[in-house]
C-alpha cells in the first residue's frame, strides 16, 4: 500500500512498510566504537567553557579503552583554578556499563579513594546508577559539580602538583 504526500506531510512517497520499520530501528543501540568515535570527535572539539576537556591516550589503540580527563576545578572552591588529570578506561562492555575513572592528580572529595584516586561508584552516583546515554564528558562534568558541593568545596587538598 502507498501514501502519497498529501497523506503523510511528505513531499515524496511514502510506502507503510517503510513507516513500519522506524521505530524498530530507533530500538537499536548505537555500536561501541561508533559511540566512542562520536564521543572523540566532541571531545576533540571542546566542551562548554573549556573547564572539561577528554582524549584518547594512544590513537593507535583500536579498541578506544583508555582516555585522558582534565578539570580545571570550578571557582569560589578549595578547587579553584587546579587543573586535575583523570584516566578513564572503557573496557569492552562500555557503555552499557561505566568506565572506571580514576584520579591521577591529588584530590580530596568524598567520592574518591584516598589511596588509589579510583572514583567510588556507590559514593558517586553517576557511575553508581549508570545509564546508556551518559557519556565521559557527562562523568567529568559532573565531577566538576561535585566538586563544588558543600561536602566538597571547602575540603583541605593536597599540595598541588602531586599524584597518586
Amino acid at each position: 500500500m502507498r501514501k502519497t504526500s498529501s497523506d503523510s506531510g511528505l513531499d515524496e512517497p511514502v510506502f507503510l512498510d517503510q513507516m513500519k520499520c522506524a521505530p524498530v530501528l530507533a530500538k537499536f543501540a548505537v555500536p561501541r566504537n561508533f559511540r566512542l568515535l562520536e564521543e572523540l570527535e566532541r571531545g576533540e572539539k571542546g566542551i562548554g567553557d573549556g573547564t572539561v576537556s577528554y582524549g584518547m591516550d594512544d590513537g593507535d589503540d583500536i579498541y578506544m579503552r583508555s582516555w585522558t580527563g582534565t578539570i580545571i576545578g570550578p571557582l569560589n572552591t578549595v578547587h579553584e583554578g587546579r587543573i586535575y588529570q583523570l584516566k578513564l578506561f572503557c573496557d569492552k562492555d562500555y557503555p552499557e556499563k561505566p568506565p572506571s575513572v580514576r584520579f591521577h592528580s591529588r584530590i580530596n572529595m568524598t567520592c574518591v579513594n584516598p589511596d588509589t584516586g579510583v572514583v567510588d561508584p556507590k559514593k558517586f552516583l553517576v557511575l553508581g546508577n549508570w545509564q546508556r546515554d551518559y557519556t565521559m564528558e557527562y562523568v567529568l562534568t559532573h565531577l566538576k559539580k561535585e566538586m563544588a558541593t558543600s561536602h566538597n568545596r571547602r575540603l583541605v587538598q593536597p599540595p598541588e602538583g602531586t599524584s597518586f
